[in-house]
């Protein structure tokens, strides 16, 4: 069962690089848009997320954080339609941004809250 989170984890962490890296990406070339690559990240990060969580109540139940999960459930969401509706459209330079920050703020409530 380790193995199968250790392999979801890294599979979130490959969302979550291919939303920042490619908005990064774009940043020092002006044209900031959504691009395919971001909008995967987004939907592998909530696929990724959820059968985390699935893992961490089936394995750990005592040491399951619903209040945290649902933060960063919501933040993904967030990602996720600003993402789809960003990569529709030719110029989408405050959803970029926005899917940027989000982004940084789910990674921000990962890391920092325990």
């Amino acid at each position: 069962m380790a193995a199968l989170q250790t392999f979801f984890v890294i599979a979130h962490l490959v969302g979550m690089a291919a939303i920042v890296g490619g908005a990064l990406e774009q940043w020092p070339a002006g044209k900031r848009r959504i691009s395919a690559v971001m909008l995967w990240g987004a939907r592998a990060q909530i696929v990724t997320g959820l059968i985390l969580v699935g893992l961490i109540q089936a394995i750990e139940p005592d040491e399951a954080n619903n209040v945290k999960f649902a933060v960063k459930v919501l933040v993904a969401l967030a990602v996720a339609g600003l993402a789809e509706v960003g990569f529709r459209r030719q110029k989408a330079d405050r959803m970029w941004a926005a899917v940027l920050v989000l982004t940084l703020v789910n990674v921000t409530v990962a890391v920092a809250w325990h």
